[in-house]
């Protein structure tokens, strides 16, 4: 299939606006400069003639590509992509830098003494020969978690409304805010949105389909101690800083980020703030299997009373809370949502490249929410570092994919 796109040139305008978000903010979104993205989008679907296209006070994007099959019984498909970027480093300023027919080895980022992209380091970069890549100048992120889902989902909009002779049942497009803090989804309106199943275009490699994510709870453990003037604390003081040492210490290595991989859960230390007094210790617990989250509680929750039982006097608090939950338990469910996006790959040309992501997406919480939502690739790699770079040929495989997926659900319903 050829498509009429300029989704690198989509991209590249769409990673210049800044979008970062803040954990620390209460708001949604919580930066209102995701909206300028968010308006921009408006603007183009507006102009490509999608009329209800909307951006709402939460900064939530919503559009419609009416339908322009005569069969009444397809069900609705929302594609979905996440506006703002992560707080790890600056998303101000980007400079892409497109290297065309990259021919090997290494790509020097401009902008930052030594900065060097090494296809030793990003061994996927090393099959990339001939390719567009683009990358920062080294000073920022790129921004293609998820700009390139976003361009990726504007282009396949403008190629499917240029041909109405491709058959499809309604498509809904949906613009998130603050996925990369985790609240991608907190005020979304699912009955405005309208549609039956779902995918996020949030994923790396060419080919690649997750219908798994870790399920995932939060630990806010609070550690007691007494305070004193430590020139008379003798007998008195209980320091809370150091029992807090001592919790942290008891933590097995095998099970923490650092040491796991593949289908491997883990229990990590997020945050340390406090005093001799009192210390908060904010965790994230992470497993394939959502039963193994109790058991990791119930380990901390053991280290967390030994630590504190050798220090007389010393207390402690340990509240967990839910944060997502494995799709693949909602999308065992309905298997004809990850069939279709196979064949679509497949359609392509590619090979499908079927995972489990260590971590979660918009996608997760849409499931439970009522939407099932698997994961499809966007085309970036080395997500939140300045090494952040993009096929454009993997971008545009990633329209096509878009454009032959509505074509598998109104023929096969």
């Amino acid at each position: 299939m050829k498509t009429d796109h300029t989704v690198a040139e989509r991209f590249m305008r769409y990673v210049q606006i800044d979008t970062e978000s803040d954990p620390e903010s209460p708001t949604c979104p919580s930066t209102e400069k995701q909206k300028d993205l968010s308006r921009l989008l408006v603007k183009e679907l507006k102009e490509m003639g999608v009329e209800d296209a909307a951006l709402d006070a939460h900064g939530y994007v919503y559009a419609t590509l009416p339908a322009t099959t005569d069969k009444a019984d397809v069900p609705v498909i929302c594609f979905c992509a996440h506006v703002d970027t992560s707080p790890d480093l600056t998303g101000k300023g980007v400079k892409p830098q497109l290297h065309r027919n990259y021919a090997g080895g290494d790509i020097v980022l401009p902008g930052r003494p030594n900065t060097v992209l090494r296809p030793s380091e990003h061994p996927a970069l090393a099959g990339k020969r001939g390719e567009d890549i683009i990358t920062t100048d080294g000073t920022t992120l790129l921004g293609a978690d998820d700009k390139a889902g976003v361009a990726e989902i504007m282009d396949a909009a403008r190629h499917l409304l240029r041909h109405p002779e491709i058959k499809r049942g309604t498509v809904k497009i949906l613009f998130t805010p603050d996925e990369e803090i985790g609240r991608g989804v907190d005020k979304v309106d699912l009955d405005r949105l309208g549609a039956d199943y779902g995918y996020t275009l949030d994923g790396e490699a060419l080919g690649s389909m997750e219908d798994e994510t870790f399920s995932a709870d939060g630990a806010l453990i609070t550690v007691k101690g007494v305070s004193a003037h430590p020139g008379f604390a003798e007998g008195k003081m209980v320091n809370a800083l150091k029992v807090a040492g001592r919790f942290l210490d008891s933590l097995p290595e095998k099970e923490s980020p650092e040491h796991t991989a593949g289908r491997a859960g883990f229990v990590h230390p997020v945050t340390v703030e406090g005093n001799a007094e009192e210390v908060r210790i904010q965790m994230i617990l992470r497993s394939f299997d959502t039963a193994e989250l109790s058991v990791q509680a119930a380990m901390i929750r053991e280290k967390l009373k030994a630590a504190a039982a050798a220090f007389s006097g010393a207390d402690y608090t340990l509240e967990v809370s839910e944060q997502y939950r494995n799709m693949k338990d909602v999308l065992r469910h309905h298997p004809q949502v990850t069939a279709h996006a196979e064949e679509a790959i497949r359609r392509c040309g590619l090979e499908v490249k079927k995972g489990a992501i260590r971590g979660g997406t918009d996608g997760s919480r849409l499931s439970f929410m009522g939407l099932p939502c698997p994961n499809l690739f966007a085309g970036g790699h080395a997500f939140h570092s300045r090494y952040e770079w993009v096929s454009v040929q993997d971008m545009e495989k990633a329209v096509e994919m878009i454009v032959e997926l509505v074509q598998v659900w109104e023929e096969r319903s």
